[in-house]
Formats: C-alpha cells, sequence, structure tokens
C-alpha cells in the first residue's frame, strides 16, 4: 500500500495524527491497517514515508520513517490569471493547472465575468488543488489568490513575462518565451474574451498578446494550453537556471 495524503500542519515530529477528510480517506476508502506504509506531505516541497501505528475510528497515527526531497515543480513561477468558468469545468481547470505545474490561480473579475467573492467557493477550490496533487505527486500546493480586478491587475509583477490571450494577436506562446527561464502570468479572458480597453489597456502596461491557433477556445482549454506551452519550454530545464 503506498497512497498520499496531505496534512495541514508542517511535519516535524517522529510521529503524526491524521485527521478530518484525510483520515476518512484513508481509513473508509483506503481501509487502513496498522504497517501500512503511507507517503504523507505538507506543503514544504518535500514528502514523507510513513508507516501506520494505530488507527481509530476518526483518526489515525503515523511514524515517519523518512523525509525525502523531491521536487516537481517548474523552475519558474507560472501564474494563470483567469476569469473561472462556472460549475464543473472550474474544477477541471484547477485539477489541469496544479498537474501541469502552475503555481498560482488569479480568478479575474472582468467586464464580461462576475467576481468570486464567497469564502466558501475559495475553499471548494483549494479542496480541488489537494486532491490534485495527491494525484499527480506535487509537494506543493497550487495558491488560489483572491479575485482581482481590472484595470489594477495589469500594474502588477512588472519583472514578469506578462502575456494576454487575444484572438487578434500575432504570436503564440511559444514565440515569446525566451531562452532563459523566467516567471510568467498568463491573463484569460471569460466567455467573449476580454473587451477592447481591458485589452488594450492591458499593451500600455506592458503586457504583450498571443493566440492560440485559429480557432476560439473556452476559458479552460486557453488557460491549459497556454500553461502546457511554458511547462513544454521550461519542465525539463534545471532550476537553478532561472
Amino acid at each position: 500500500m503506498s497512497h498520499r495524503f496531505f496534512l495541514e500542519a508542517p511535519i516535524t515530529a517522529e510521529t503524526v495524527d491524521i485527521e478530518g477528510p484525510e483520515a476518512h480517506h484513508l481509513l473508509h476508502v483506503m481501509r487502513a491497517k496498522i504497517g501500512d506504509k503511507v507517503t504523507l506531505f505538507d506543503d514544504s516541497g518535500a514528502q514523507f514515508a510513513a508507516e501506520i501505528i494505530a488507527v481509530g475510528r476518526k483518526s489515525a497515527t503515523a511514524r515517519i520513517l523518512e523525509r525525502q526531497e523531491v521536487s516537481r515543480e517548474l523552475p519558474v513561477s507560472l501564474t494563470i490569471a483567469a476569469a473561472l468558468p462556472k460549475g464543473d469545468r472550474q474544477r477541471w481547470l484547477v485539477e489541469k493547472c496544479v498537474e501541469l505545474g502552475v503555481t498560482d490561480l488569479v480568478p479575474l473579475e472582468t467586464e464580461r465575468s462576475g467576481s468570486l467573492k464567497k469564502e466558501k467557493s475559495l475553499d471548494k477550490l483549494r479542496g480541488y488543488v489537494i486532491d490534485a496533487s495527491k494525484q499527480c505527486e506535487r509537494n506543493r500546493l497550487m495558491r488560489i489568490g483572491e479575485s482581482a480586478s481590472l484595470p489594477s491587475f495589469w500594474e502588477a509583477s512588472p519583472s514578469a513575462l506578462r502575456l494576454i490571450a487575444d484572438p487578434v494577436a500575432q504570436e503564440a506562446v511559444s514565440d515569446l518565451l525566451p531562452s532563459v527561464p523566467t516567471d510568467v502570468i498568463i491573463a484569460v479572458g471569460p466567455e467573449g474574451g476580454f473587451s477592447p480597453a481591458e485589452y488594450e489597456a492591458a499593451l500600455a502596461a506592458g503586457w504583450r498578446g498571443f493566440r492560440l491557433g485559429k480557432r476560439i477556445l473556452r476559458i479552460e482549454t486557453a488557460a491549459l494550453a497556454a500553461a502546457a506551452a511554458v511547462a513544454a519550454a521550461y519542465d525539463q530545464l534545471d532550476p537553478d537556471a532561472a
């Protein structure tokens, strides 16, 4: 048995308690028993080989066997700023961003989209991040930021390469990525795209436009296609090169 479980608290002691939803999954889905081996992670970047030494109805205790320094992160910071789609498409976007190595996901408020202001909504999205991190074996969680409004967002992070999706742009993402890895922020608009005023304000603030082929893509498709292009360009490079 080798399964991954996330602990909110930093793993610093020789034994740790597994509680809450993770304990439910461990005890009632995986049917863990004393002596079973598991892998734990705590968003520190490391993972921990552990052995179950006690089980109860709602919690379990594990002994830490080994701290393992395993990085599965991109050598750069990759932020997707997007007007979030609705329903299950939101979960799909979050899960695939985690799998592709996206560092931060920022919900955008635009002229043609609403805002994500409910804390319960953010909590749900962060739960998707944990589930996806367990599956793809990332040891750091993708962060989900508070909703950001335009045009103030266009002025943020001027040192990063800032790219904005728009069908009128001429260049592809791969054409805009420098050979030396650099932090990247990608902005994707709502259904119908950014308004002309929003797009022009971004270009005036130093953003560069890109397009993703001849077809009009949905929010999550555009965001993931752009993220995949960055991951393909940088994922195999030495992190120290960034």
